[in-house]
Order: C-alpha cells, then sequence, then structure tokens
C-alpha cells in the first residue's frame, strides 16, 4: 500500500486539496484551496512540505487557468505567469517550485485551449517527477549497504519512499534514525511515520544526537534530500544538515545527498536565497509555546553544507562527486 504522503495533494473539481501536514499524523485534514491565492498561502503556511510545494504548484496552475478562462488569450497568459511568480516566491530556496510552473505553461503554450493545456503541463509535471524520484530512489539504494543503520535528517515523500522501495526490492535490511528536526518535527512526524509505514526499523533522535550516534558508530551514512545542489557541489537543504555533515565527516561516516537534477541556474551558493521564516516559529512546537517572551527566535529554514562535507551527490543518473557535477549534463537532455 502507498504511503499516505506519496499522494498528498489533489486536484477537485472544487479546487486543489492539500493534507495539512502541520497536524500529521495525528490528524488527517484536508485543506481546500479555491484558488491559487490560496494554494500560495498554504505553501507558505507550511500546511505542505517537501514535495508538496510542487504538486501544490502544479495544480494551483490549473485552477490560475480555470480563472483566466474567457480571458484574451495574451491576458491569460500573462494572468497565469503572475500566478506563476506568486507560487514561486512562497518557497524560494527550493527550486521545484519554479520547475512545476514550468511544467504548466508549457502544455498552456502547446495547446489552443487553456485549461486544457494547463491540465496537460500539470500531469506532465507529475509524471516526470514521479518518474526521476523513482530513478533517484534507485541510484540511491544501490549505494547503501545490504545491512545497516542510515541516519536522516527532515526529508521525507517520493525520494525516500523510492528509496525504500528500491532498497527493500533489493533485500536490503535498512535500519532508519530519524531527527526529530525542529521546529515543526518533520522527522518526527513526516519521515518515521511513513518509515513506519513501509515497515521499517526506525528509531527518532533530538536534533542534537545526531553526532553522539555517529561518533558511537551506530550509522553508516548519512542520507538527506536537498532541496537545491549548486553547479560546484554545495547542498542546500533544511537548517540542520550542515551540522550533522560536519559530524559525519568527522566520524568518516559518508554523507550521500538526494537531488534530481544539480542546479543549472545555481553555479554558487551565492545564487541560492536561503529562506528566513519569522524567528516566532522558534518559539512553538505543535502549537505550544516552549520559550518565555524573554526569549526572541530567529529561523533560517536552510543552510548550506559546502562539498568538502559532501561525499557523493545522488541524482537521478546516477552517482558524482561534488566537484563532477558538471557531467551530469553531458546528455544533452531536458531537466
Amino acid at each position: 500500500m502507498e504511503p499516505v504522503l506519496a499522494r498528498s495533494v489533489r486536484l477537485e473539481p472544487d479546487g486543489v486539496h492539500v493534507l495539512d501536514r502541520r497536524n500529521f499524523p495525528f490528524e488527517r485534514v484536508w485543506v481546500r484551496c479555491a484558488t491559487v491565492a490560496e494554494v500560495a498561502a498554504a505553501i507558505e503556511g507550511m500546511v505542505t512540505q517537501s514535495s508538496g510545494p510542487y504538486f501544490a504548484a502544479l495544480w494551483g496552475m490549473v485552477l490560475a487557468a480555470r480563472e483566466a478562462r474567457g480571458l484574451p488569450r495574451a491576458e491569460a497568459r500573462a494572468s497565469l505567469e503572475h500566478a506563476g511568480e506568486l507560487l514561486v516566491s512562497t518557497r524560494r530556496t527550493n527550486n521545484a517550485l519554479r520547475k512545476a510552473v514550468a511544467a504548466v505553461l508549457a502544455g498552456v503554450d502547446a495547446s489552443d485551449d487553456l485549461e486544457a493545456g494547463a491540465l496537460a503541463g500539470a500531469h506532465a509535471g507529475d509524471r516526470r517527477y514521479r518518474d526521476r524520484s523513482r530513478r533517484l530512489g534507485e541510484a540511491t539504494a544501490a549505494l547503501l549497504p545490504d545491512d545497516g543503520a542510515v541516519l536522516t535528517h527532515c526529508w521525507a515523500d517520493l525520494y525516500l519512499t523510492e528509496t525504500v522501495k528500491a532498497a527493500q526490492a533489493r533485500g536490503k535490511r535498512l535500519r532508519f534514525v530519524c531527527t526529530e528536526t525542529r521546529p515543526y518535527l518533520q522527522g518526527a512526524r513526516l519521515t518515521a511515520e511513513t518509515l513506519g509505514e513501509m515497515g521499517v526499523d526506525t528509531t527518532l533522535i533530538t536534533d542534537g544526537m545526531g553526532a553522539a550516534v555517529m561518533s558511537a558508530g551506530e550509522v553508516d551514512v548519512l542520507l538527506t534530500a536537498a532541496d537545491r545542489v549548486t553547479m560546484d557541489g554545495h547542498v542546500v537543504n533544511k537548517v540542520g544538515t550542515l551540522g550533522l555533515a560536519v559530524a559525519a565527516h568527522a566520524f568518516d561516516v559518508p554523507f550521500l545527498a538526494m537531488v534530481q537534477a544539480p542546479d543549472r541556474l545555481a553555479p554558487t551558493a551565492r545564487d541560492v536565497p536561503i529562506e528566513h521564516r519569522p524567528g516566532e516559529e522558534v518559539l512553538h512546537t505543535l502549537g505550544r509555546r516552549t520559550a518565555s517572551d524573554r526569549a526572541r527566535g530567529r529561523y533560517p529554514a536552510f543552510d548550506v553544507t559546502p562539498p568538502r562535507f559532501v561525499t557523493t551527490v545522488v541524482t537521478d543518473r546516477g552517482a558524482y562527486a561534488p566537484h563532477e557535477l558538471a557531467d551530469y549534463y553531458a546528455e544533452d537532455v531536458h531537466d
């Protein structure tokens, strides 16, 4: 049976329905977004996370096409571009939203019917993302030990599920150790829950325990997704990844970072905007305040791991050393 988070966004006649990950798995509440603006608000408000925003952007663009129905073609196309800009602006560190918007606009430009073209583009983007995630998972599983422990940070969704499925198909016996991932506890609520759904031996640790379990020899590999990987090998991911990568380097634990493709629009880390979320979010956990009003919060949502701390970048075309990422584009294939 497919894990719940693998299909957490869906298009319905009355709008885009998004599973609220802020309360998952304790509650399974679907948020209905009737307009593209509501989809953008849901993404920015962390209703959906990990790969969820990508799918929300796909179907949100279809809503934008519905909203533009009846407008002159040029005006409708401009309206869709504006909708795409709105969606991309919600989470700028991850470049997946940009790709989702581009997929829908490509469908629009290939069709005389605005809404039909948007829907075709969204379906194509959905298929492409899932196909590439499957290839990425297969490439990653090939690098994991036959019997060992994997330390993760934050991620869930298709990169995770496809890796686990591919490892299980190979007969590998993997145990996962998940950091809780403050302040939204994605590791505790999303990653650990999904692994449990898939029958995987899963242990949860706090964010501060990663170096300790590595120093004790309790994990064999550090494996995370990456929100973006630059062409010079910097890994941009959920804040906390950098500290784990440095610890892994110190204790000779390989660090594998998963991304469908390195980003040609980001030659260096300076080309990636780092999202800073409201510091108030750090002062709360699951709706409960965890610090008094004597403290203020600071929340850079992502950090940047230099390539010297990255063992391997795994892509949908296989594994690359951080300094060899240009080889990914040796094939003349659109990413």
